[in-house]
């Protein structure tokens, strides 16, 4: 299955998948165990796993070619609006060499 990963450098990796995970349960199956520091996120057009290490939150998300950028986008929006504050930047690399998408909080001031 295709799949896109993003390595997302933070100290609180744990806190922003937990987070996630959260959010997300709300509308999808979701998992994910403070132990282990590894979650899951069932979406109906693929999946999503989190992996908590000490400075990165490592993501990857999985399914049909024609949907991963719809995959990219919803886990990366939301992350990079949680960690508005730490300015998290989620950039997806695909398994095929293309480039994903690229998340960051830069979003232009209303104009008047």
């Amino acid at each position: 299955m295709p799949r896109s990963e993003a390595r997302v450098a933070t100290d609180r990796s744990a806190r922003y998948a937990k987070q996630l995970a959260a959010h997300m349960s709300r509308k999808i199956q979701t998992d994910w165990s403070e132990e282990t520091g590894h979650g899951t996120l069932a979406f109906s057009l693929g999946t999503a796993t989190l992996e908590a290490t000490p400075d990165a939150l490592l993501l990857a998300v999985e399914g049909e070619t024609e949907n991963l950028p719809g995959l990219e986008d919803v886990v990366g929006r939301h992350l990079v609006r949680f960690g508005a504050r730490d300015e998290l930047v989620v950039e997806w690399h695909r398994d095929n060499g293309e480039t994903g998408l690229v998340h960051r909080n830069d979003e232009e001031p209303a104009e008047s």
